[in-house]
């Protein structure tokens, strides 16, 4: 069993997806769209990244705000999980992702990725974060899928 990871954004998507064992996340790919409402090509590559890796769980970002309240990005993500769900038939566990994106761009800071360069990276990062995050609590929780 794996569970993959999604940093969902107006245009491009991070995949990550853990070991077989659930203990680590790898970036896979950033799925990138030229419109925001342009979505079919995009549910239909991470359908062949579920089949590809064995993929029984999906674990998606949740861009609250900072006050913990949920704007016009978190709405649209919630739409993006329902049509992942009805399309994939798979559990899509909705996790917190306030400041991954900048934990991301600090990682890639630090590891000498010059400004330029970052962008290209970034939507991936943020999805191993998100992902290691889940796969972390999920370990020390004990739990089977810890709720948001």
């Amino acid at each position: 069993m794996r569970i993959m990871g999604l940093d969902f954004g107006s245009k491009t998507v991070g995949v990550a997806v853990s070991d077989s064992l659930l203990i680590t996340a790898q970036g896979v790919e950033i799925i990138r769209r030229e419109r925001e409402d342009k979505l079919r090509r995009t549910y239909a590559r991470i359908e062949e990244l579920i089949l590809e890796y064995e993929v029984e769980e999906i674990v998606l970002g949740l861009p609250k705000n900072m006050n913990a309240t949920e704007g016009q990005r978190a709405e649209l993500t919630q739409e993006f999980r329902e049509k992942l769900m009805r399309r994939t038939g798979l559990p899509v566990i909705l996790w917190d992702e306030r400041l991954t994106t900048v934990a991301a761009d600090k990682a890639m800071i630090e590891a000498g990725i010059r400004r330029e360069k970052r962008k290209d990276y970034v939507d991936k990062i943020a999805a191993v974060l998100i992902l290691q995050g889940y796969l972390d609590r999920r370990s020390a929780s004990g739990e089977e899928t810890p709720k948001v």
